[in-house]
């Protein structure tokens, strides 16, 4: 198995595609909010792939509570999205959904490594 795989790690990817269609445009002029949002949202993936790579079960956690921290993050900069009428209610229910069940599938991997 390899980390492109995992659900967890092609949900956090979709995430990120879905946002940079939105806040790559042009006439998106908030640009500490997109870097903000697009890098939290990498961070999610990239932790989880850095975490595959680990060999100690303190390694792995330290990745995957990192990545499990961004998809809070990342649920965060949704809800002022959303507030702030960058995404409609749709799109920030459908990715809020998402990244909650990223972290719920994290915490499971998580878990195991106890």
């Amino acid at each position: 198995m390899q980390f492109e795989d995992l659900k967890m790690w092609q949900d956090s990817q979709e995430i990120y595609s879905r946002l940079a269609q939105i806040f790559n445009k042009e006439i998106f002029k908030d640009y500490f909010f997109r870097d903000q949002i697009l890098r939290a949202t990498l961070s999610i993936s990239n932790n989880i792939a850095e975490w595959f790579e680990r060999e100690t079960n303190n390694e792995l956690r330290r990745f995957l509570y990192i990545a499990k921290w961004s998809c809070w993050e990342v649920r965060s900069m949704l809800n002022l999205a959303y507030k702030n009428d960058y995404i409609d209610q749709i799109l920030f229910e459908q990715l809020a959904d998402k990244a909650k069940h990223i972290s719920i599938m994290i915490y499971k991997y998580i878990e195991k490594l106890w």
